[in-house]
């Protein structure tokens, strides 16, 4: 059985849009200065409202509109808890995460009367690019997947371009890098941070999309299974650059895409839907022997906005002494 073929590299860039939309939400996060960890449950209700959108209006598109913009209101807490009133977004985010799994097996049940899953017949899913068939390359590649794909791979490109070229992106690394001097030459902090928390929000509101109207067409309690926290653990190894970002998502698709492939051999399904977590770890664990190893390389790689909350407390705190 020939594993590696264009389909497979098809199926790994649908496994990976979903985690690549979520995971440029929490660089943007990251480089502004905020840990976002609710990337899981953002993407969760992102795939609740894509599909009840669809439900009502008939329109997969308008499904995929209203999630993006019900899930950029649903970061507004997280925004303005974290960014305006200086709450620990840690907590926040762990609320909102308990809060999306909580809500939408509530919902589930009051507006579709229905347990577990809710797939109705003739529910409008994304079209796949089928006008590329006759393409060489493109249409295997890209023909079977919705145009949500392959905008996955050019958002990352336009987020590290607008970060690295414009002056918004520039004064938002600034935000997360020297606040300070962002204060002084008369910027708020405070706005950058809650647009780019709310950016995110609208980030995994495609992600969720994606997932319940593109990779599938049907909603299932939880069915992100984790794969906003695998987002996180992106964010984390790419130490938020947008374009290592992608490639780190590449690298869980692929795991992915590979189970899936070893359920056609005969694997157990246990072991393939594993395989995932399983190279997020291993990958976790190397960055973080990496760190261990080389302490001094990995430190002059890091900005101020790569530190984690614990490391920037602790610099300030240095810093204050001095």
């Amino acid at each position: 059985m020939d594993l590696f073929n264009w389909a497979f590299v098809a199926a790994v860039l649908l496994a990976t849009a979903p985690v690549l939309y979520a995971a440029l939400g929490g660089a943007l996060c990251a480089q502004a200065g905020v840990f976002n960890i609710a990337l899981e449950g953002q993407m969760l209700w992102g795939a609740f409202a894509a599909v009840a959108g669809s439900y009502y209006t008939g329109s997969a598109w308008l499904g995929v509109l209203i999630a993006v913009l019900s899930t950029a209101l649903f970061a507004v807490v997280l925004a303005v808890g974290s960014a305006r009133w200086k709450a620990d977004p840690i907590v926040i985010a762990i609320g909102t995460n308990l809060f999306a799994l909580g809500v939408t097996g509530f919902l589930i049940r009051v507006l579709f009367d229905v347990n577990g899953s809710f797939a109705p017949q003739g529910l409008a899913g994304l079209g796949t690019l089928t006008f590329l068939a006759d393409v060489p390359i493109l249409g295997e590649v890209f023909g079977r997947n919705s145009a949500l794909v392959p905008l996955a791979l050019l958002t990352a490109v336009a987020v590290a371009w607008w970060l690295g070229r414009t002056p918004a992106g520039l004064r938002l690394r600034g935000v997360g890098e020297h606040p300070e001097a962002v204060a002084a030459l008369g910027l708020s902090v405070e706005r950058y941070r809650i647009a780019a928390i709310i950016a995110a929000g609208a980030l995994c509101g495609l992600a969720g999309a994606q997932l319940s109207l593109g990779n599938v067409s049907l909603f299932t309690e939880n069915m992100t299974a984790g794969r906003g926290w695998i987002a996180v653990a992106a964010v984390m190894i790419a130490v938020n650059r947008p374009l290592r970002v992608a490639v780190a998502c590449l690298g869980f698709g692929a795991a992915e895409a590979f189970g899936f492939r070893l359920q056609g051999i005969g694997a157990p399904q246990q072991l393939a839907d594993a395989a995932p977590y399983v190279i997020t770890l291993i990958v976790l664990v190397m960055a973080r022997g990496r760190t261990a190893m080389f302490p001094a390389r990995v430190a002059a790689e890091k900005t101020p906005a790569d530190k984690d909350p614990a490391e920037k407390a602790s610099a300030e705190k240095v810093d204050t002494q001095r």
